[in-house]
């Protein structure tokens, strides 16, 4: 049984740092693409940053420079730290994970796995 458990969400000032952590259990880990999605109860799910299998990153442009996924193989854990945060970045994230080849932070339906998601609330 897969699943993804993620961790760190919760309130900060604008300008504030957080990182959220997500580890996985019940896949080959080290064969998947790893993303953060995020979604506020007004809007579409939004891909803000993934990780490929070979360490290749991408990122959404409302995020470069502020966001930074990583990984840790031996633990199996995504990383999404999170810095001078805005207000317009609350909203539930979401850790994914996708065995699809070209897959693209535009299209949510690449990612299989889906975690929980954490609140995250950026006060101004």
């Amino acid at each position: 049984q897969v699943q993804l458990v993620e961790s760190g969400g919760g309130s900060v000032q604008a300008g504030g740092s957080l990182r959220l952590s997500c580890t996985a259990s019940g896949l080959n880990y080290k064969s998947y693409c790893w993303a953060w999605f995020r979604q506020t109860q007004n809007k579409e799910r939004e891909g803000v940053a993934a990780i490929d299998s070979d360490g290749t990153t991408a990122y959404a442009d409302s995020v470069k420079g502020r966001f930074i996924i990583s990984k840790d193989k031996t633990t199996n854990t995504v990383y999404l730290q999170m810095n001078s945060l805005k207000p317009e970045d609350s909203a539930t994230y979401y850790c994914v994970a996708s065995w699809v080849v070209g897959w693209s932070l535009a299209n949510p339906a690449d990612f299989h796995y889906w975690s929980q998601g954490t609140e995250v609330t950026v006060a101004s």
